[in-house]
């Protein structure tokens, strides 16, 4: 009986030390991403500290698109316009904003090729990032996973 006791408590404290590694890590780490619309996971992206403390973003993986499995940015203009949406930075200059939130950054819908200004939190425990994009009062809003 005692070894169960034991083996519990180490599982407890595993179980409690590995929610608060993630939020210790913030938002920096790899996101499922969810669309807003459907609830299905579209992409992996993943979040890395720019040189500057802010964060940055990149899609290192396509799980589900409509445009076949490399899709190209035919939307985008500029440097991304039909560039492979796999491997393209689509958040960038997010800077901390309070406890596990960062904002004034820049976020790109693939799908549209239009840009919006963003903002992120960590949920607690850190398991879910809420991510927006804004255009003057007209918010999008989706709940992305970590992996």
């Amino acid at each position: 009986m005692k070894r169960k006791t034991m083996l519990m408590w180490s599982l407890l404290l595993v179980s409690g030390v590995s929610a608060n590694a993630f939020a210790a890590d913030g938002a920096v780490g790899r996101w499922k991403t969810i669309d807003d619309k459907t609830g299905q996971v579209k992409s992996i992206v993943e979040i890395s500290e720019a040189s500057n403390g802010s964060l940055t973003g990149k899609v290192v993986e396509i799980l589900k698109s409509d445009k076949g499995p490399n899709p190209v940015c035919d939307s985008c203009s500029g440097d991304r316009k039909n560039k492979p949406i796999k491997g393209m930075t689509i958040l960038w200059n997010l800077k901390p904003d309070g406890a596990n939130e960062w904002a004034g950054g820049t976020i790109l819908d693939p799908a549209n090729g239009k840009t919006y200004k963003s903002k992120m939190e960590l949920q607690p425990g850190g398991r879910k990032l809420d991510v927006s994009g804004c255009v003057a009062f007209i918010c999008r809003a989706q709940t992305w996973v970590r992996e």
